[in-house]
């Protein structure tokens, strides 16, 4: 019988992949055999996810949410504390995300909220690295994750998002909606978290605070003060103005939240950033979400564990005890993790190298698995059968390179091999073409773009080959390498030998044995042979024995007699022709 499971109306790759206890892969590779393209964080309905569990042997049920209309999607904290006692959840400072545009002034403005001048301290004025911070203000505490905004770190941005309370979308007055603005808002509502808008540089000449909010609302963001649901803030950090009103924002969107956790709890939370410091070791910087973090704590991040050593503040000070919402940076990992990492705590260090040689082992089988796809795979790029198709995710550095270079790859193809590009676009190489490329088995190319460290791991966990190329023409010719790869292989029989049979002998255990003469050529024993009688072929097959005299010899040369068998051929008579040949592969 099948399993019954319940599907909402709307609901991401992964979270169907998770519901149905399946690897996204395979769910991707479901829809893609249906005729849908997906990335593993793309949204699908209802109609289409049923589709695909009903093939994958469940029994699907649209999930219906009660009538309060009041009740919203569970966000990531939500989901941490369900399964605490009600009675044991206390309220917790709202922990903040900066996002937006590389330059709208994110850094500036929590410069001026935490009153220390950091922006000086990055490279040229840009946040290289997820930092967290806390401030107060009239007694409340408010946690900061300030992410950076370049869209090289979107990955970073994401996962920001996801370990926060509230959004803080800042929008520069006088330059509106960014393409990263955007990005950011997807970001955010992707998390479930509310959106406030910070409309920074309202001191400038050319701030045009009206034009931003026509834009905002556009996004579905209409601003409060249309009569929309967006609490917008014009502020400027240069200036120092509206910044008490933007705390005042969160505080209020705080409170509607009620964001809560289990001080007493099983310690739970987010990696921010992990580095290596001189005398330190790995200094891993996490946000704690629920419980109460220690000193001598041992945490599980993955595949890295180890007891904590020291705890630091945002300030850089010695503490006992992380709180929940409280970022801290820790020393004693084993290993450096990776920023989005989920951290757990386990009894003790002994207890945590079982549970990663677990994981590990789990891994181990599941590349197997991995292994013997990619061989069904490589097997249909040497001909063996199967799809004649080669696919291909094409990344170029700007949409002027883009564009020609799928034009050429498309006139690549010919009548037996065709190219299927399922994706092309400007930007580095990501995690998403990596799992696109491991669910459809193609192969990543890239002209002039780098590879971001998500896709690099992932790459290498799925066996995945990236190849990249600075001369446009390499990568073309490279292509067409792959193209003649998939052909049919094309074979041509070589006649090598002519003989004439002169006698046929009685051989005991073996049959008939014809004596030749051979005219022409050559015979060899690993060759092939037909006989020939008058015009007609009468037997064709392998050399089964040669024989010069009474010794098994490789091959006989023009001039020399010898005896042959070919196959299990029986009826030789004089003057027939035995003819050798072999079959060569013909470069397409």
């Amino acid at each position: 019988m099948a399993k019954e499971i319940e599907i909402p109306d709307i609901i991401t790759v992964r979270d169907l992949a998770t519901l149905m206890e399946v690897s996204p892969i395979n769910v991707i590779k479901e829809l893609m055999s249906n005729g849908i393209m997906v990335n593993i964080n793309q949204e699908i309905d209802f109609d289409t996810a049923a589709i695909v569990a009903e093939e994958m042997g469940y029994a699907p049920h649209q999930f219906v949410e009660e009538s309060d209309e009041d009740d919203a999607p569970e966000t990531a904290w939500q989901q941490i504390i369900a399964d605490e006692d009600a009675s044991d959840l206390k309220r917790r400072p709202p922990v903040i995300t900066m996002l937006g545009h590389v330059d709208h002034g994110k850094t500036s403005l929590l410069d001026v909220i935490r009153k220390a001048n950091i922006q000086e301290g990055e490279a040229g004025g840009i946040t290289q690295h997820i930092g967290a911070y806390q401030a107060r203000h009239e007694d409340n505490l408010i946690t900061f994750l300030d992410t950076p905004g370049h869209a090289a770190f979107t990955a970073m941005r994401a996962r920001g998002a996801q370990a926060t309370d509230i959004a803080i979308l800042v929008v520069a007055a006088d330059d509106g909606l960014m393409p990263q603005t955007r990005e950011a808002i997807d970001h955010a509502r992707a998390a479930n978290v509310p959106i406030v808008v910070a409309l920074n540089k309202i001191d400038l000449a050319t701030a045009r605070p009206e034009h931003a909010k026509q834009q905002l609302s556009e996004v579905g963001l209409t601003p409060d003060d249309w009569d929309g649901d967006t609490l917008v803030i014009p502020v400027s950090a240069k200036q120092n103005l509206g910044i008490d009103d933007l705390l005042e924002a969160i505080l209020l969107t705080a409170d509607e939240i009620d964001p809560q956790a289990n001080p007493k709890g099983s310690p739970i939370g987010t990696v921010l950033e992990a580095k290596t410091e001189r005398g330190r070791g790995v200094m891993t910087t996490i946000l704690v979400q629920n419980g109460t973090l220690k000193i001598g704590d041992t945490l599980l991040i993955g595949q890295n564990y180890g007891r904590i050593k020291a705890m630091y503040d945002a300030s850089g000070k010695k503490v006992k005890k992380a709180p929940p919402s409280m970022p801290v940076s820790v020393s004693g990992l084993n290993g450096m993790p990776e920023a989005g990492d989920q951290f757990t705590t386990v009894k003790n260090e002994k207890t945590a190298r079982k549970l990663v040689a677990d994981l590990q082992r789990e891994e181990e089988e599941e590349l197997l698995d991995r292994r013997s796809s990619m061989d069904a795979f490589f097997a249909r790029l040497t001909g063996s059968g199967g799809d004649k198709t080669l696919y291909l995710i094409v990344k170029a550095d700007v949409q002027g390179s883009l564009e020609p270079l799928v034009s050429s790859l498309n006139k690549i193809e010919n009548d037996e091999v065709k190219i299927d590009i399922l994706h092309a676009s400007i930007g580095e190489v990501s995690e998403n073409d990596i799992m696109l490329a491991s669910a459809s088995e193609a192969v990543v190319v890239g002209f002039n773009v780098g590879i971001d460290s998500a896709a690099r791991r992932s790459a290498a966990s799925h066996l995945i080959d990236i190849h990249t190329y600075d001369i446009i023409y390499h990568l073309l010719e490279d292509v067409e390498k792959m193209v003649k790869g998939m052909m049919a292989p094309v074979f041509e029989q070589v006649v090598i030998g002519r003989a004439e049979v002169r006698a046929v002998f009685q051989i005991r255990k073996i049959g008939l044995i014809a004596g030749c003469f051979m005219r022409t050529g050559e015979a060899r024993r690993n060759a092939m042979a037909r006989v020939i009688r008058g015009k007609r072929i009468m037997y064709e097959d392998k050399v089964a024995s040669l024989k010069h005299h009474q010794d098994d010899v490789r091959q006989v040369r023009e001039g020399f007699e010898f005896g042959v068998n070919v196959g299990t051929w029986n009826d030789y008579r004089e003057n027939d022709v035995i003819e050798f040949y072999v079959t060569r592969r013909v470069d397409p």
